[in-house]
């Protein structure tokens, strides 16, 4: 099972679920893991009886909220500790450093780091990667209205001394209003839908599943991406 960490403290829920319902496109058996705090999760995606710990199928994918461990989820699932969860991907949302160590995304195939640019964001999710125990390495996906290197230099500074390896590589979204009026929509109907989303976001989306599937040709997540567009 690959396992891929969102960390920061910007909201990132749309952007995990968005990225599942593109690799269960694919065929990939998906569960996504809401470590945070705030569980938002546990308010945006339907259930129909919560309780304190719960997985859930939504458009596929399987959601489990209120989880402290993978031991739990086994538990939850009635699966001996010995055995392998049954997912190809585990996309886990965490907004704290306790998270990143009992999930293991120090180890990790990819981790992200998401944040816009207020202070809020920006300060407290390096709070979260100054607590880190290991050098990680960490992709920037980044939320700004402009793509603006003295933004990108800012987070550099921030986060000198700290135990984070930039990669080279970063991912802009767009801070438009067209992007969060489809994404409330979405929330609003409970269903995961791309074709009002701009096509910058789409193509954010698109290169994140192929750097998580990275044995698969972008043509081919950007069918998938049209799939979902179409609603097939």
């Amino acid at each position: 099972m690959k396992k891929v960490g969102f960390i920061g403290m910007y909201d990132k829920t749309d952007l995990i679920l968005n990225i599942a319902k593109i690799l269960t496109t694919m065929k990939k058996k998906v569960i996504v893991v809401d470590s945070t705090l705030t569980q938002k999760a546990k308010y945006v995606v339907p259930v129909i009886n919560p309780t304190v710990t719960y997985i859930t199928d939504f458009e596929d994918i399987d959601v489990a909220i209120g989880f402290k461990n993978e031991k739990e989820i086994k538990d939850y699932l009635g699966l001996p500790e010995k055995d392998d969860l049954p997912y190809d991907i585990m996309l886990v949302d965490a907004d704290n450093a306790e998270a990143i160590d009992i999930f293991g995304l120090e180890n990790a195939g990819k981790n992200y780091f998401v944040t816009a640019f207020d202070l809020y964001s920006l300060k407290r999710g390096l709070e979260i990667l100054c607590e880190l125990k290991r050098p990680m390495e960490l992709t920037k996906v980044l939320y700004a209205k402009e793509i603006i290197k003295e933004e990108d230099d800012y987070l550099n500074f921030l986060s000198l001394g700290y135990k984070v390896v930039w990669s080279e590589v970063k991912i802009y979204f767009p801070l438009e209003n067209g992007d969060w009026t489809a994404l409330a929509e979405n929330q609003r109907v409970a269903k995961i839908k791309f074709k009002k989303l701009s096509t910058q976001y789409k193509d954010s989306l698109t290169f994140i599943a192929s750097e998580i599937l990275n044995d698969t040709s972008e043509n081919q997540i950007r069918r998938a991406v049209k799939i979902i567009e179409r609603g097939v």
